[in-house]
């Protein structure tokens, strides 16, 4: 069968894959979850021909993926949004990033953290100086919040639970780095007031859903929110790193400083002391404001 026709099986695995088979389609895709939207800068970031980069955009228009807005009328320029088509591919876009985390760069273990010398925590520190993408996740709480709207610091955790509520999942401690989030966590509580008087936010984000998050906020007695990033929006605008367990796409532990103009100051990246990355973070901060 011709790649054209794949669109026309009858396996939905092959129907998808007659949409965003190429992979370039799915680097566009990629980058524009990253928030990078305008035509100009896609090909700078791709470093694609500008025929190509048209033919894919126009490909991902029709089939639905991305939608295209007007925002210049002399001469027309137009920038390329997600659609619910489009964000649906967001964890198969984290599934490759992990695959090939683990499986191509890695030796196939199971972690929730990397070596500082790691191609991933090249990449991670490499967030230094993007900004984060506008984007809204659901609050403990119910709200929907803007995770980084001023300076604020952003803690990932893979997934923190309430006793009699939310059970560990199985072999959780057996995962490296994955124990550790209760006591990063309360740590960051005991430490709230140092970083109010910074006027500093902290927010705890995880893929975990929001009654989850709740009941372990209320558990811990924090006065901060913790967001979830279920639908791992944030996951893959900033290509963050993440772990599979217990069928959940799972944040390793990594901690961002950001300022109000939602750049990236600072990443802690492996986090192998979670109690202690809280003072380092004060630290930086002290530093950098």
């Amino acid at each position: 069968m011709k790649h054209s026709d794949l669109t026309d099986a009858e396996c939905a695995i092959a129907q998808a894959l007659g949409v965003v088979g190429d992979w370039w389609t799915l680097l566009v895709v990629r980058d524009i979850a990253g928030g990078i939207t305008r035509f100009d800068a896609l090909q700078r970031e791709l470093d694609v021909s500008r025929k190509t980069l048209t033919e894919r955009l126009k490909a991902l228009v029709e089939h639905g993926v991305v939608a295209k807005h007007r925002y210049h009328d002399h001469p027309p320029r137009y920038e390329y949004k997600l659609t619910d088509a489009g964000r649906g591919l967001l964890p198969v876009l984290i599934a490759l990033q992990d695959w090939g985390t683990r499986f191509v760069a890695g030796d196939g273990s199971l972690t929730a953290t990397t070596t500082p010398t790691s191609a991933e925590a090249r990449r991670v520190h490499g967030l230094v100086g993007h900004r984060v993408p506008a984007l809204a996740l659901r609050s403990g709480r119910g709200e929907l919040v803007d995770p980084a709207d001023r300076w604020a610091v952003l803690y990932c955790f893979p997934g923190a639970f309430a006793p009699n509520s939310n059970p560990f999942p199985p072999e959780w401690s057996d995962i490296p780095g994955a124990a550790g989030c209760t006591l990063e966590s309360m740590t960051y509580r005991d430490r709230h007031a140092s970083f109010v008087d910074r006027d500093v936010v902290v927010r705890g984000i995880s893929t975990q859903r929001p009654d989850q998050l709740r009941a372990f906020a209320d558990h811990a007695d924090l006065p901060f929110d913790l967001l979830s990033d279920e639908d791992l929006a944030f996951a893959a605008g900033l290509r963050l790193p993440t772990f599979r367990a217990a069928g959940v796409d799972r944040l390793k532990r990594v901690t961002l400083l950001v300022d109000p103009t939602r750049t990236v100051r600072f990443v802690q990246f492996p986090i192998t002391d979670p109690a202690g990355s809280v003072d380092e973070a004060l630290a930086q901060l002290t530093y950098l404001k």
